[in-house]
């Protein structure tokens, strides 16, 4: 019984303190500026709507609402005045809202319309403590089997490709028209055209880059091949095809040596040799561990101070987040060449499955947001307007654009000024744990 009181008790301050973050502002709009939208609404409509025995656009008032209502008016007229209704909101209330707003229409007639707006404000934050949290940062360390494969890739990339006379070998190039057909028609997507196909680059089908092994330039052959259980095209997974293939010419791939020329190929400032590009690859990829370790440490830096966080967060925080993040996924995808249509397709998913996959995320953002922001007010971070415009001027130099076209594409000073607030306050909490 005392259990149950307890829960019914923690339950009852977990709704208080969300409540307290969530404020009903209602805001009415009446006379003259709901007369002033309805009329704007219909000299609108009155252009495009068709009433028999008017010319259209020229409908009376009172015939339009004899024949449509007034009612027909109402709704654009409240979208013609939300916004002006939400500033009156702010102003009326003081509040500052964290996310968009939910709007409600509480009441609309003839003689005007109530907004009620449900404004979230940023929640209060308890940090117990974010010092001396024993953070360990690991060091960055280059073996030389990480220079070695460096340097592979390297003469991999600057391999000169030669025609051959000779047969098709594995690692060799096979220009190749082919096409596939499935009980004797050819099927979409199977047929190609000169193309160029790495001999063991496992492009293909199984099978289909083997058996090219021996052929040569002029040579043509079917091959019986079976697609896997798993293709993503559902009507040849798991088919038997035949591909009929002329191969038009055979290249090899002739490996560089770690020769004068390649480093003049090479083209970077100071490799002459092989000491000289060994150094250089040691020094990138340290850069880049250190970098990717740097952010490792930051990463597990807010989660240990996330840990003794305190903070009911606002489902409307988390579920803004999780879109933003959604629409982030859909512009890498398209960058990738895939819609989100198609990667629902291929990982039979659906847009539900993937909000829920990234939900987590976008708590977190959320969350290590709220803690950065208090431990700022905290420590008293300020950014002064130089080194604001210091940054600006050397992130536009980077880009190569002005400064203006910097601003705009970042979200303007105030998004920058936020930005280097945050990384101040980061900087803050590793020399608190070091």
């Amino acid at each position: 019984m005392a259990k149950e009181k307890e829960e019914k008790k923690n339950v009852k301050k977990e709704n208080e303190e969300e409540n307290k973050n969530r404020h009903q502002v209602e805001i009415k709009i009446e006379k003259e500026e709901w007369k002033s939208a309805l009329d704007k609404v219909f000299i609108k409509k009155q252009k495009t709507v068709q009433v028999d025995g008017f010319r259209k656009g020229k409908v009376p008032r009172e015939i339009y609402e004899k024949r449509f209502g007034k009612e027909s008016l109402y709704l654009d007229a409240a979208d013609l005045l939300v916004q002006d209704a939400y500033l009156k909101a702010l102003d009326k209330s003081k509040l500052v809202p964290v996310v968009q707003p939910n709007v409600d229409i509480k009441e609309i007639n003839d003689n005007g319309i109530t907004f009620n707006f449900t404004i979230i404000t940023k929640p209060s934050v308890k940090i117990k403590n974010y010092k001396g949290l024993k953070v360990a940062k690991e060091e960055a360390k280059v073996k030389k089997e990480e220079i070695d494969h460096e340097i592979e890739h390297l003469l991999e990339e600057y391999t000169e490709v030669v025609v051959k006379d000779g047969k098709i070998e594995n690692g060799d190039i096979a220009v190749i028209d082919f096409e596939g057909f499935k009980d004797g028609v050819a099927f979409e997507g199977g047929k190609g055209e000169n193309y160029s196909l790495e001999i063991g680059s496992n492009s293909f089908i199984p099978g289909f880059e083997e058996k090219l092994i021996g052929l040569k330039k002029e040579d043509e052959k079917d091959l019986d091949l079976t697609f896997p259980e798993d293709y993503h095209a559902s009507d040849l997974a798991g088919q038997k095809v035949i591909f009929h293939v002329k191969v038009n010419e055979v290249k090899e791939k002739i490996k560089r040596n770690l020769d004068e020329d390649f480093f003049e190929d090479l083209a970077m400032d100071d490799v002459k040799d092989e000491k000289s590009l060994r150094e250089k690859i040691e020094k990138d990829i340290k850069n880049h561990k250190e970098a990717d370790l740097e952010n490792k440490y930051v990463d597990e830096l807010l989660e240990k101070v996330g840990k003794n966080v305190e903070v009911d967060i606002p489902d409307e925080m988390v579920n803004e987040e999780t879109e933003r993040l959604l629409h982030r996924f859909e512009e890498n995808m398209k960058m990738q060449g895939m819609s989100l249509d198609l990667y629902y397709q291929f990982t039979k998913s659906t847009k539900d499955d993937l909000l829920k996959q990234i939900e987590p995320e976008a708590y977190q953002n959320v969350l290590y947001r709220l803690m950065l922001e208090e431990i700022m007010n905290i420590e008293k971070v300020e950014v002064k307007e130089e080194e604001v415009d210091k940054k600006a001027e050397e992130m536009a130099k980077k880009y190569d654009i002005t400064k203006d076209e910097l601003l705009k594409q970042i979200g303007g000073i105030e998004m920058l000024t936020y930005d280097l607030e945050m990384q101040k306050t980061i900087d803050i909490l590793k020399e608190y744990n070091k």
